[in-house]
């Protein structure tokens, strides 16, 4: 862990956050990681340790470290606005069903975010969206569509990958830590393109997933996947919480 260059308008906790915060982001530091006892990051930056209480308060309040009793500050575990998924690998999961994975690139663009749309002007940030549309294939047949949209303030190397050899969700997983998600399952009937594109008739009643991800306060992407209804199925095993 280095120190970064002092700035004369970041305070020192400010730095010693951004040194963390960019450990964490990076993926140097996993979830569950301790990070260093405060009195450690005292003596390696020199300051008070007030100072450094005040900069992992900082990253607490951020939702990237958790504090326990007697044991010290650890990287936090993503946290998912939902009791049903994880983030899904779609290319894993069809080959754990046994079957041969495949993927079409039906379009790739880089723009900016549309007028109006608070959710992709959000998304964008400073920066550009990667647009991306493919279809995931298992055997050989439709298994999903996905829309998806990456922001390329967060995601930078994201405009030169691959994503006719590399599903884009796969490749996120992969380069991008992320800390937070949120989903949003619905029922639909296929519109017709939708249908011809996973070849099934009009106005089939399809699964739609949305999810959007950060890392930290920063968007990272927005991604709707619609599987057919008879390919897709939700299953979630859980305990009673405290009091039900």
């Amino acid at each position: 862990m280095t120190i970064a260059p002092k700035a004369e308008s970041v305070t020192l906790h400010e730095r010693i956050r951004a040194v963390i915060e960019e450990q964490i982001l990076t993926g140097a530091w996993r979830p569950g990681h301790r990070i260093p006892y405060e009195h450690e990051l005292t003596a390696q930056f020199g300051c008070a340790r007030m100072t450094v209480s005040k900069a992992i308060a900082s990253l607490v309040d951020a939702g990237l470290v958790v504090r326990r009793r007697r044991a010290g500050s650890f990287v936090a575990q993503p946290r998912i606005h939902s009791v049903v998924l994880d983030v899904p690998d779609i290319q894993a999961d069809i080959t754990a069903r046994g079957a041969a994975y495949g993927l079409t690139l039906l379009s790739r663009r880089r723009r900016k975010p549309a007028r109006g749309q608070p959710d992709e002007i959000q998304l964008a940030g400073p920066g550009d969206l990667l647009a991306v549309r493919c279809l995931h294939l298992a055997d050989g047949r439709p298994f999903a569509l996905e829309h998806r949209l990456i922001s390329l303030a967060a995601v930078p190397g994201a405009d030169e990958a691959d994503f006719s050899v590399t599903p884009p969700g796969t490749w996120l997983l992969d380069h991008v830590p992320w800390t937070e998600a949120e989903h949003r399952i619905a029922a639909i009937n296929a519109d017709p393109e939708t249908a011809n594109l996973l070849a099934v008739p009009n106005a089939t009643a399809c699964l739609s997933l949305e999810r959007k991800t950060w890392r930290g306060d920063q968007h990272v992407t927005h991604v709707r996947q619609i599987f057919p209804g008879e390919s897709y199925d939700l299953i979630a095993r859980f305990t009673p919480r405290s009091g039900d």
